[in-house]
């Protein structure tokens, strides 16, 4: 019998905008061809200015989430401010490295905002990557398909949002494991914040 660790099937997408970065993802967890919940969440704050995005196992994300929210108030004890976009990456990229041999199901974006906002694409094996733009998980092809065609670096935090969104419900249409709702993201110099159900409902009517 399956665990409920083994729930998985999601697209996630982070962009990089001029004024901030924007994090999604769907709400769907599939166990193989069925849907076991409709409301989970995939993204997940670690301090104020960083949080991080995951695509895969549910119980593996919150595991490592918990021990990155822990080593972040550990960093801001230790050293009176707030971890980087970048070392924060960079201890993702170590703690997944460790654990080749019992590793974390899952790919993760971590986003963030310190002295400007940064995104990076961390595998399962600790292998890490700063992108402009990134999607990972079942539906990533098509989201991708979004994403090449209508990024650019001048884009505005608003219009970041915009294109997220869109991305993420293009796999929605065409992805089985993705679906039931998009949890959207922004982080800037004021920090973390989580857009409500009827300002992406709103958007989403606009496609």
């Amino acid at each position: 019998m399956w665990a409920l660790d083994k729930i998985k099937g999601t697209t996630t997408v982070g962009i990089v905008c001029k004024d901030g970065v924007v994090l999604t993802a769907d709400r769907r967890a599939s166990l193989g061809n069925m849907v076991i919940s409709k409301g989970v969440t995939k993204i997940f704050q670690v301090d104020d200015h960083l949080a991080l995005a995951g695509a895969g196992t549910v119980g593996d994300i919150l595991s490592l989430v918990r021990a990155l929210r822990a080593e972040a108030k550990l960093y801001r004890a230790k050293v009176g401010k707030e971890m980087s976009t970048k070392a924060l990456a960079t201890l993702t990229s170590n703690i997944l490295g460790g654990r080749k041999y019992l590793p974390y199901f899952g790919w993760f974006l971590i986003g963030g905002y310190d002295e400007k906002p940064s995104l990076y694409s961390i595998d399962m094996a600790g292998g890490i990557t700063e992108d402009k733009y990134v999607s990972a998980g079942s539906g990533m092809e098509f989201a991708y398909s979004i994403l090449d065609n209508e990024y650019s670096e001048k884009i505005t935090l608003k219009n970041g949002v915009k294109l997220a969104i869109k991305a993420i419900n293009t796999a929605i249409k065409r992805d089985v494991f993705t679906g039931d709702g998009i949890m959207v993201v922004t982080i800037d110099k004021e920090g973390y914040r989580e857009l409500s159900k009827e300002e992406v409902e709103k958007i989403l009517k606009k496609f």
